[in-house]
């Protein structure tokens, strides 16, 4: 592949090796340091002019070190000449203040997607926005890639009776992710209608649906502190699931969360690895992860040679 540099920030080194290792090119050299005040510093390794970079960096662990870290390359190699400047962004961060839903709260999600575009990105690549309209807060391209056919392809090859399952979302805006793995797999959803006290206090939980004597699988697209999936794992016991699995795209895990999952009703808590989860995994054998590297990397090289990427939001690529 002519013409490509892919690079890595601090965030997720290991997703970008294995991205590269798909792509079969190596990864280029940039160094990252922080001065005596806490200042980042980037500097990269090798020419990029006339390239097409990626920069790999999710929203994850010190997100605000790592934000900063992510607009820094992107301006370094945006000056040094690039031809185009992709920024791939696996967890996109604070996603999730992408409304003003109360009296003089900020809209953090289209501050960052300005900062993004200011520091010089012409291309954004992620997965599974906590919202879908955050795309809208661009005016460059935006390719929201969906971790769904992974976790189908996760569903039947782990879950032996998934024809007797039902797919069961934790709130009701996430009704639409679950009504379409529900369609593709051919079985019942249902939904958890659930009030909140606080932003992270559920009050109570009102089950839509009938999941008595069938294996309960959550879906959500983020787990935080996962006091939700948890009091709903409760709420689908009581009901009379059998099993209860959830699946989330990104294990964020802050918090208690470690101690509830081992506490909870759960069969196997499955994330990708938009977010790394080695720790995750250790502290709680529950955890298990599925490898999304192969979708990116798919994504970076049809992006790079112009082609379609909207195969991936319903094929798993097999590179």
């Amino acid at each position: 592949m002519p013409n490509i540099k892919v690079f890595s920030g601090t965030s997720h080194p290991l997703l970008a090796q294995r991205i590269v290792d798909h792509l079969g090119i190596d990864l280029c050299k940039a160094v990252t340091n922080k001065f005596s005040s806490l200042e980042t510093c980037v500097e990269i390794g090798e020419s990029v002019r006339g390239e097409d970079v990626y920069i790999v960096q999710s929203g994850s662990g010190e997100i605000n070190d790592n934000l900063m870290e992510l607009l820094i390359m992107i301006n370094a190699c945006k000056i040094a000449s690039a031809s185009r400047v992709t920024a791939v962004i696996p967890c996109f961060p604070y996603a999730r203040q992408d409304k003003k839903d109360m009296s003089r709260a900020p809209i953090s999600a289209k501050l960052v997607a300005n900062m993004l575009s200011v520091a010089g990105a012409d291309h954004i690549i992620t997965m599974d926005l906590h919202a879908s309209q955050i795309q809208g807060f661009f005016d460059i391209p935006v390719d929201n890639l969906y971790a769904e056919p992974a976790v189908l392809r996760w569903i039947k090859e782990n879950i032996t009776e998934w024809k007797n399952s039902i797919i069961v979302s934790p709130d009701a805006g996430g009704a639409k992710r679950v009504t379409s793995i529900a369609d593709r797999l051919n079985v019942e959803f249902a939904l958890i209608h659930k009030e909140r006290k606080n932003a992270n206090e559920v009050a109570s939980m009102v089950l839509v649906g009938d999941v008595n004597d069938k294996i309960a699988v959550l879906v959500d697209d983020m787990a935080d502190t996962c006091g939700t999936i948890v009091h709903a794992a409760d709420r689908l016991v009581e009901a009379g699931a059998t099993k209860v699995y959830a699946i989330l795209t990104h294990g964020i895990f802050s918090g208690p969360a470690i101690s509830r999952i081992n506490n909870a009703f759960f069969e196997a808590v499955v994330v990708t690895n938009t977010i790394p989860q080695d720790g995750h995994m250790r502290d709680c054998p529950k955890i298990q992860c599925i490898d999304v590297s192969m979708m990116f990397a798919e994504a970076v090289r049809r992006t790079h040679n112009g082609e379609s990427v909207s195969y991936l939001f319903s094929n798993v690529p097999y590179i």
